[in-house]
């Protein structure tokens, strides 16, 4: 394969990130399938992605939840993504190894045995079977009486209060249980419980090798060309697991780097040019145009990466930073801009690195729009806030 240049690499992920406007129309699931799971975390993430893609409303999303068409899931890294229901025994299965290690450290730390935690799942299975209902994690603690266990000061230290975040990580990533959205949003991190029956893992349970080439397919799929170190940031995988998941996949280099491409799609990335029209994405900052590589220096022109980083110290520059301060504008796979949605004033406050034309501020507009009505705010993660993003929105409105 002939050497490429990095604006033809950036058009090409823009455009298998479906933010080129070929995926409008397209079901929640169907977009997940084809880009890439969406990092949620109590964030707006999947909302503005899915927006951005195939310009679904929230209700939409909101419904494919239910439906069991996609689902919030912890998965690779221990990270929750939402994933297309195709993909959910995967999901489950490349991040089984997580709780094991949690309780792993609780037992060296708080004297928590495996055997404990056990018993502890059972009791919750028991719980959870006696009602169709959602069960929230403190009717859980009562039902469960003696079964759960305080881990006192020490475990206040540690994050964990008692053993029964440990159980319902273990029965999560075994795909018996599943955690459902108190007010039925993504973007917000309260939880009940309920049984899943049938479990995805049921008829379509996976030996950890098998999937992590599965992973490792689909991920070359959505991120590709892309190298393995990218892969391995994605997956969490050591140097050997992860040449091991890839070694069936026949992977083609891109002359002059270190990316690689799945073979069925070397001739369609040969054809492919750059547009000649713009096209405007506005998603947050751990989006999969970002995230699935984390190597921000490959979305961001050299003359940009000096730009004050906002609400960050003086000095400190993108090129600085591992991930964007803030949500991103994107223009056929480069950052143009970044942005905060302003509650106070209902609306989006954004720094172009350009003069912003009309196809610009039409985009912006139809993003203020989806959010305000539809979404209220815009968190990167259940730990942003207004109050937190206010320095980033004084610096941006400040150019």
């Amino acid at each position: 394969m002939a050497a490429v240049t990095i604006e033809k690499l950036r058009a090409w992920w823009a455009h298998r990130q479906g933010l080129d406007a070929t995926l409008t129309g397209a079901s929640s699931a169907e977009v997940l399938a084809r880009t890439g799971w969406a990092r949620s975390g109590g964030g707006s993430t999947p909302y503005l992605g899915l927006f951005a893609r195939a310009g679904l409303d929230r209700e939409v999303v909101d419904a494919a939840v239910v439906a069991l068409e996609i689902h919030e899931l912890p998965s690779t890294r221990g990270c929750a993504y939402v994933l297309p229901a195709q993909d959910f025994a995967i999901g489950l299965t490349v991040g089984t190894e997580i709780p094991v290690g949690d309780i792993a450290v609780a037992g060296k730390h708080l004297g928590v045995t495996r055997a404990e935690i056990d018993k502890l799942c059972s009791a919750v299975l028991d719980a959870l079977s006696s009602t169709p209902e959602p069960l929230d994690p403190a009717v859980l603690r009562d039902l469960v009486g003696d079964a759960v266990r305080s881990l006192g000061e020490e475990g206040k230290k540690r994050g964990q209060t008692t053993t029964l975040p440990l159980a319902l990580g273990l029965l999560q990533a075994q795909g018996a249980i599943r955690r459902v959205p108190v007010n039925g949003r993504l973007d917000q991190q309260r939880f009940s419980y309920v049984r899943w029956s049938p479990s995805p893992l049921s008829n379509h349970a996976l030996d950890i090798a098998t999937a992590r080439t599965e992973l490792a397919s689909r991920y070359f799929s959505w991120a590709g060309p892309a190298s393995l170190k990218h892969f391995r940031w994605f997956s969490g995988l050591s140097a050997a697991l992860a040449n091991k998941a890839v070694a069936g996949l026949d992977l083609v280099p891109v002359d002059g780097t270190d990316l690689m491409l799945l073979p069925e799609q070397v001739k369609e990335f040969d054809d492919f040019t750059v547009p000649g029209e713009p096209s405007y994405a506005l998603v947050t900052g751990i989006d999969g145009i970002h995230l699935l590589h984390r190597e921000l220096g490959r979305l961001v022109d050299p003359a940009d990466a000096n730009r004050q980083a906002p609400g960050a110290k003086a000095g400190r520059t993108l090129a600085d930073v591992p991930d964007p301060p803030c949500p991103i504008i994107v223009d056929r796979g480069r950052i143009v801009g970044l942005w905060e949605y302003d509650v106070d004033a209902s609306e989006i406050v954004y720094q172009a690195f350009g003069s912003p034309g009309p196809a610009l501020k039409k985009a912006v507009a139809r993003t203020e729009g989806f959010v305000r009505d539809q979404l209220g705010d815009v968190r990167m993660s259940v730990l942003d806030s207004p109050k937190s993003r206010a320095p980033r929105i004084a610096a941006l409105r400040a150019g």
